[in-house]
C-alpha cells in the first residue's frame, strides 16, 4: 500500500459496515485519516489504587477486588435490566451497575471469586457507594508478578475520552482508533523537515500514537504542539498562495494627482483627519499605487471613520482616471452611503451639472427598487464614464451593469457578502480592480488572521474628536419592571432637550413574520430555552410602536422602520428621522450599520438578549455621533444569573469592540465566529484554537509566508502539497474564498 492511499483506505473495509455508516453520517469520518485525526477531547487518569473502605466521592478510582456476587435485576416490567455485582478487598465492601447492553460480557465474566482491576467514578446510589459501567481488567489468570505489573500499568493508564455520539459512545470510538492506528506509521507529514527540527517537533506518526495512546501527559502535551502547528500552518499556506497569486494578477496603478479632486476635497474638510486615519489612508494609498490589485480588509470601530477613508481611497483612484464602486449589504444602507458621500462632498459631487465643481465627479445610486429612468440614466452615467463613483446594493453585480474603467471596489460589511458577488463585481474591470473589504465588527487578530487570511489588513482603533461617550445599562425588565418605566421617562427627557431616540426589536410583527415563527417553531422543538423569557416569541417592532405611541411616548412623533417595508417608505423614513421630523424610531436591526443621525442620543434595545455581543455594540454605535453624550438601555427579561444577562452585563460595562469581540468569542467558541466558513474548516481545525492559540497562528504566518515566497508551487514539498489537496477540497476552496 502507498503512503497516501493508506490513509484514504475507506473505513468499512476495516471496521466493518454498521460503524462506519454511524461514523460517516453522525461525525462526518470516513477514511482512515479521518478516524486518525479524530482526536480525543481529553483524558481520564484512573489512579492511583485506592482501598474500598476509603473510595473518595466523585473522583475517578481504581481498586483490585474480588467478586463477592453478581446478579441480573429485571425493571420495567422485564423491559429493562441491570446487572449488580458487590466486590470485596478484606476491607470493606463496593457495588458495580452495568445497564442495557453493557451487562452481557461482565454477566459472563465477573463471576463470583474471581479477581480483576476496576476503575470508574464513585458516587452514592440508596446511601451505597457505587461504580457505574466500570471499565476493568481480569487478573486471576496471572501469577503474582505479572499481576502487580498488570495493576501498575491498569491504574497508571491515560484514557482517551473521544469526541462521540449517541449512536457510538467514546470506548468503541477508542476501540476502532486501536484498529486503524498501525496505519498512523504511514502519515505524510507536511511540515517541511528544516522547519519540523528546527522547532524541535515530534514526526507525525508519533504525534498521532502519542495523542491517541500516550503513555504520560507530556506525550499528550508533544503532540498537541505538533498537531497544532500543522493545523495552523497548512491553513496559513493555503492562504498565503492566495495573496501570491493575486499578487501575480495585473492591475492599473492609481498614483496620486496633485491639484486633483482629492486635494479639493481634502481643502473642504472641516477638521483634520485622527492619526489612525493618516496612517491607514498611507496604507491604502501606498497599496493603489501598485501594478497589482490591492486585496484589503479595513476594520474600525463604530464610528471611527472608516467611510471617510473609503471616500478618500475612492478619489485617489477617480483622480486617476477610474472608477470606484461602493457596494452596500442593504438599501437603508446604499442610500445612507449615498447621502453621507454626497454631503461630505457638496458641489465636488455634482459634476458636470449646473453649479457643480469642475473637478468634480457625478456619484450616482443604483438599487433594485430604482424607477427604470432613473436606473437608465444611472447605467449610462457608468457605461460613458461619466460617474466616478457608484454606490449599491447587490444589483451592481448584474450583467446589465458595465463600466467604463472600474479601478476600486469598496464592500461594506464584507460577512453579508458571498464570494460569487464580490468576484461577479471585481470581473468587471478591464483588468482586476483594486479591493478594500470594510468591517464595523471589530476582528480579533487570530480571526483575521485566519477567516480573512487573504486579504492584508488595516485597523482604524481610534475615534475621532468631538465623539461624545456613551453609558450603557442593563435594565431587568423582569425583575424590576420600575427600571423600564424609568427607561422610557429617559427617553422623553431626551426627545425634550431636543434630542431623538431609536427603539430595536427583534422582530418585526406582522403576519409573515408569525408564519416565519410558527415554522421556527415546529423545526426546532429540541431548543431548550434558557429561560422563561425565552419561551415567549421576541418582541415585535410594530406591537412596540403601537403600545409606545399610546402608553409612555404618548404625543410623541413614533415612526417605524424594517427590511419589508417598499424601499421609497424606508428612504422616507430615514430621511423624515435625519431632518429631525420624527422623535422615536422604532426599529429592526435594519439600524445596525452605517446609519448616522448625529442627533440621536438615546437607544432602547428590547430583548436584548435575543441579539448577539456584536450586534449590541454595531447598534449602539448608532448613538453618540454628535456632541452629546449618548445612552444605550439594554431591556431583557433573562434571569439575572442566566450566560444571557452576564452577557448583556459584558456590552454595558466597555465600549471597547475588541474586547468585546474576544468576549464574544470565547462565549460562542470557533464554530460560530468561523460562521459558515467552518463549512471548511471545521475538519481542519481540531486542536488549534482560534482563541487561545494567537502566538502559533502569527509564526505559522509567517513560516507559510517564507516557504510560498520561496516555492510558490510547492515543487519542492510534494507532502505539503498532498496536506493542503486534502484540506482544499471543494467545501474548502469556499471557506478560503470567503475573505
Amino acid at each position: 500500500m502507498d503512503r497516501v492511499s493508506a490513509f484514504d483506505e475507506p473505513l468499512k473495509k476495516l471496521l466493518g459496515g454498521a460503524t462506519a455508516k454511524v461514523m460517516a453520517e453522525h461525525l462526518d469520518l470516513h477514511t482512515v485519516g479521518d478516524l486518525l485525526h479524530h482526536y480525543p477531547r481529553r483524558y481520564e487518569e484512573r489512579g492511583r489504587l485506592t482501598a474500598l473502605t476509603e473510595l473518595p466521592l466523585d473522583e475517578h478510582v481504581t481498586v483490585v477486588a474480588q467478586v463477592a456476587d453478581a446478579r441480573i435485576i429485571m425493571f420495567n416490567n422485564g423491559r429493562g435490566k441491570r446487572l449488580e455485582v458487590t466486590l470485596t478487598d478484606g476491607s470493606g465492601r463496593l457495588q458495580l451497575v452495568f445497564f442495557g447492553h453493557g451487562v452481557h460480557k461482565p454477566h459472563k465474566e465477573l463471576l463470583p471469586g474471581r479477581r480483576a482491576m476496576f476503575a470508574g467514578k464513585a458516587s452514592v446510589f440508596n446511601r451505597k457507594m457505587q461504580l457505574a459501567h466500570p471499565t476493568y481488567q481480569l487478573l486471576d489468570a496471572q501469577d503474582e508478578s505479572e499481576a502487580t505489573d498488570a495493576v501498575d500499568a491498569f491504574a497508571g493508564q491515560l484514557l482517551p475520552i473521544y469526541p462521540a455520539c449517541k449512536q457510538l459512545d467514546s470506548w468503541r470510538i477508542a476501540k476502532a482508533v486501536d484498529t486503524v492506528l498501525p496505519s498512523a506509521q504511514e502519515a505524510v507529514d507536511p511540515l517541511p523537515p528544516a522547519l519540523r527540527e528546527g522547532r524541535g517537533f515530534v514526526p507525525l506518526p508519533e504525534a498521532l500514537l502519542r495523542i491517541h495512546r500516550p503513555q504520560t501527559k507530556a506525550d499528550i502535551a508533544s503532540a498537541r504542539d505538533r498537531l497544532r502547528w500543522d493545523e495552523a500552518f497548512v491553513l496559513q499556506v493555503a492562504l498565503a498562495r492566495r495573496r501570491y497569486a493575486d499578487t501575480q494578477l495585473p492591475a492599473v496603478a492609481r498614483g496620486p494627482v496633485p491639484g486633483g479632486l482629492l486635494d479639493a476635497f481634502d481643502a473642504t474638510l472641516p477638521f483634520t483627519l485622527t492619526d489612525g486615519q493618516q496612517k491607514v489612508t498611507e496604507e491604502i494609498f501606498g497599496a493603489l499605487a501598485t501594478e497589482h490589485p490591492m486585496h484589503r480588509l479595513l476594520q474600525g470601530e463604530v464610528g471611527s471613520g472608516k467611510t471617510l477613508v473609503a471616500l478618500r481611497a475612492m478619489l485617489r483612484v477617480v483622480d486617476a482616471g477610474g472608477q470606484a464602486a461602493m457596494l452596500a449589504p442593504t438599501e437603508v444602507l446604499a442610500q445612507q452611503h449615498h447621502r453621507s458621500v454626497t454631503e461630505m462632498m457638496g458641489e465636488l459631487a455634482e459634476g458636470g451639472m449646473l453649479g457643480g465643481s469642475d473637478l468634480g465627479t457625478k456619484v450616482v445610486l443604483l438599487t433594485g427598487s430604482m424607477g427604470v429612468p432613473a436606473r437608465r440614466q444611472a447605467l449610462l452615467d457608468l457605461v460613458t464614464g461619466e460617474a466616478g463613483i457608484v454606490i449599491g446594493t447587490h444589483a451592481l453585480i448584474e450583467d446589465k451593469v458595465q463600466f467604463h474603467d472600474l479601478g476600486l471596489v469598496v464592500v461594506d460589511e464584507q460577512h453579508r457578502f458571498g464570494v460569487e458577488q464580490r468576484d461577479a463585481l471585481r470581473s468587471k474591470g478591464k483588468q482586476p480592480p483594486h479591493l478594500l473589504v470594510m468591517t464595523a465588527t471589530p476582528i480579533p487578530r487570530t480571526v483575521a488572521m485566519t477567516v480573512f487570511g487573504d486579504l492584508e489588513t488595516s485597523v482604524l482603533d481610534q475615534l475621532p474628536a468631538g465623539r461624545s461617550p456613551i453609558a450603557s445599562h442593563v435594565v431587568p425588565a423582569k425583575d424590576k419592571p420600575h427600571f423600564l418605566s424609568r427607561a422610557w421617562e429617559r427617553v422623553r427627557e431626551e426627545v425634550e432637550n431636543g434630542h431623538q431616540a431609536y427603539v430595536v426589536c427583534p422582530r418585526i410583527g406582522d403576519d409573515a413574520d408569525k408564519e416565519g415563527e410558527k415554522k421556527g417553531k415546529s423545526g426546532n422543538k429540541q431548543a431548550a430555552p434558557e429561560d422563561d423569557a425565552e419561551k415567549r416569541p421576541p418582541l415585535a417592532v410594530l406591537d412596540i410602536a403601537d403600545q409606545l405611541a399610546k402608553g409612555p411616548l404618548a404625543g410623541l412623533r413614533v415612526e417605524v422602520l424594517h427590511g419589508r417595508m417598499a424601499p421609497d417608505d424606508k428612504d422616507d423614513v430615514m430621511r423624515r428621522f435625519a431632518a429631525g421630523q420624527a422623535d422615536v424610531l422604532v426599529a429592526t436591526t435594519v439600524i445596525e450599520v452605517g446609519v448616522n443621525v448625529p442627533n440621536a442620543t438615546a437607544m432602547v434595545i428590547m430583548d436584548a438578549d435575543r441579539f448577539g455581543v456584536s450586534q449590541l455594540h454595531q447598534l449602539r454605535g448608532r448613538v453618540g455621533r454628535g456632541s452629546a453624550p449618548g445612552l444605550c438601555l439594554l431591556v431583557s427579561e433573562a434571569h439575572e444569573a442566566s450566560p444571557a444577562r452576564a452577557r448583556l452585563s459584558a456590552v454595558a460595562a466597555t465600549l471597547d469592540g475588541f474586547e468585546l469581540s474576544r468576549i464574544d468569542l470565547e462565549q460562542r467558541r470557533e464554530g460560530d465566529v468561523l460562521g459558515q466558513a467552518q463549512s471548511g474548516v471545521r475538519s481542519s481545525l481540531r486542536v488549534l484554537s482560534v482563541i487561545d492559540d494567537e502566538e502559533v497562528i502569527a509564526a505559522a504566518r509567517e513560516e507559510a509566508v517564507r516557504v510560498v515566497a520561496d516555492d510558490p508551487g510547492l515543487e519542492r514539498l510534494p507532502e505539503l502539497r498532498t496536506a493542503l489537496d486534502a484540506l482544499l477540497d471543494k467545501d474548502r476552496e469556499e471557506y478560503l474564498d470567503k475573505g
